[in-house]
């Protein structure tokens, strides 16, 4: 007989307990920083300003790693699935890629002193930003399939789970994750004013290369510290039995289909806006000052509202009150040319950011959990984890649309007339507004979609209570087994020697 909602509630309370202990919890914080420790918003700035990549030739090198992308990663997954260790099934991957993939970076921020003043379609220069992308893609796919997967089972309980998410996203704030970005936001802003005389490449090489070296070392201090928790099969899946996996996973199904629907959004960058339209990224940084502790206080609603609300509920809310304020932005920005006065802008956005960061714990916490629930959902199902697979099959579709969208963004940009190494604040008036647009209200417009799915999502309430029931009974009993079995191991070696 079924065992009643009632009962798999108690059962699965009974399994509630915190698996990794003060230090691991540690390292996953250091890990989590290390994610946003970096000068990820000024990447543009360094192909356009100082490597100076011609538009129409990056779209068509983001088409060419796009597609060895979609091509090697069901190769690479297959191979992570398969693996089988007395270190894990991830970690042998994650550690021994570390270190290399950090020298391989490090090319990425030299690149402007290897071909000094040179055009955009410098040939040699084109040669090696392709084929530093193809390997990158390449080594990158190991860690990223392999990453993905191994933050899935570094516990077995999704409460202790929760736990560490939200301690992550809610405490590596304060540690200065951001703080790179602030300080290249200052930089560039004195450089372009003329107050400092420094290079860009300099300063690019600097902050990039410096954040590199430090989040890498973090991340590894991660993986050599941390534990896989969930019990993989003994026996490797097969292909078949992978796909099987992907076909019957109904929670994978629908985050992919509203990724794949949020995918056709077209969007732009808040920070090339405040550069480029309002002459200051320094602006942006101001404007976020006000909510940033409703970033914080959010995380307290984390837990009631789980309890209160199913987590398809919490995904729809979300997404809609994301929209409605920046359609809202959108809308008043447009209004007189708003979007070209500096401190309106800034007003305004931080006005957004204000009401938008209510929402952000629960945004970053659900967000990652839901994915971590459809892993679990494919043991349930099947009684074994194909996460790899399931991790690139999700993403294959998506990766097939980014190949068009990555390419057509730079295109878009050529088509709106942005010029590139122009003084800044000297786009056109037609240019500016795209820019504005581009970051408030065309990217919600046009991914408005990607809403749809959620609605259907069906882990909730006690459907959730029943699997995570039966989950931790499973494990329990593998475990026991196991244990079973290296005991007779050792009496059958001890009374041989």
């Amino acid at each position: 007989m079924r065992d009643t909602p009632n009962r798999q509630v108690s059962e699965f309370k009974v399994y509630d307990r915190r698996y990794v202990g003060s230090k691991e919890t540690f390292a996953y914080l250091l890990n989590d920083f290390s994610n946003a420790f970096n000068i990820g918003q000024f990447t543009d700035r360094f192909i356009w300003d100082v490597v100076k990549i011609d538009f129409k030739t990056n779209a068509l090198v983001s088409i060419f790693t796009g597609a060895w992308d979609v091509i090697n990663d069901p190769i690479i997954a297959a191979l992570v699935d398969k693996t089988r260790t007395r270190w894990g099934k991830f970690r042998p991957y994650l550690v021994s890629f570390q270190i290399p993939m950090t020298l391989l970076g490090a090319l990425y921020w030299f690149l402007p002193l290897f071909f000094p003043g040179t055009a955009g379609t410098y040939l040699p220069k084109l040669i090696y930003y392709f084929a530093f992308n193809v390997v990158n893609e390449t080594a990158g796919t190991f860690t990223s399939i392999a990453k993905a997967g191994y933050m899935t089972t570094i516990t077995p309980h999704p409460n202790d789970r929760t736990r560490l998410i939200t301690m992550a996203e809610l405490l590596t704030g304060y540690m200065g994750e951001d703080m790179p970005n602030y300080i290249m936001g200052v930089l560039l802003d004195l450089i372009n004013n003329g107050v400092l005389k420094w290079k860009l490449q300099n300063v690019f090489l600097a902050m990039g290369l410096g954040t590199s070296i430090i989040s890498s070392a973090f991340t590894l201090y991660f993986f050599l510290v941390s534990k896989e928790r969930v019990m993989q099969s003994i026996e490797a899946p097969s292909v078949k039995q992978g796909l099987k996996a992907v076909i019957n996973n109904y929670p994978v199904l629908l985050i992919t289909i509203s990724d794949f629907l949020g995918g056709f959004s077209v969007s732009g960058s808040s920070t090339n806006y405040f550069i480029d339209v309002l002459g200051s990224a320094s602006l942006l940084t101001i404007a976020n000052l006000p909510s940033g502790l409703n970033g914080s206080i959010s995380y307290a609603f984390i837990k009631p509202i789980r309890e209160k609300f199913s987590s398809k509920a919490i995904w729809v809310f979300e997404d809609l009150y994301t929209r409605f304020w920046y359609l809202l932005l959108f809308a008043i920005g447009s209004i007189k040319k708003n979007y070209q006065k500096p401190m309106l802008m800034a007003v305004l956005f931080g006005i957004q950011l204000w009401f938008d960061k209510w929402a952000f714990g629960i945004r970053k916490v659900v967000k990652a959990e839901l994915y971590n629930e459809a892993m679990d959902y494919c043991e349930w199902k099947n009684g074994y984890r194909v996460e790899a697979t399931i991790g690139v099959a999700r993403n294959l579709i998506t990766k097939l649309q980014n190949l068009f969208m990555n390419s057509a963004k730079n295109l878009i940009l050529d088509a709106i007339g942005y010029k590139q190494g122009i003084a800044i604040g000297t786009q056109t008036d037609k240019t500016k507004w795209w820019l504005f647009a581009l970051c408030t209200g065309i990217p919600q417009i046009t991914g408005i979609l990607a809403v749809i799915p959620k609605f259907l999502y069906p882990l909730s309430g006690s459907l959730r209570n029943q699997m995570y029931s039966e989950l931790m009974q499973r494990r329990h009993e593998m475990s026991e087994i196991i244990t079973k079995e290296n005991n007779e191991i050792k009496i059958t070696i001890e009374d041989y020697n």
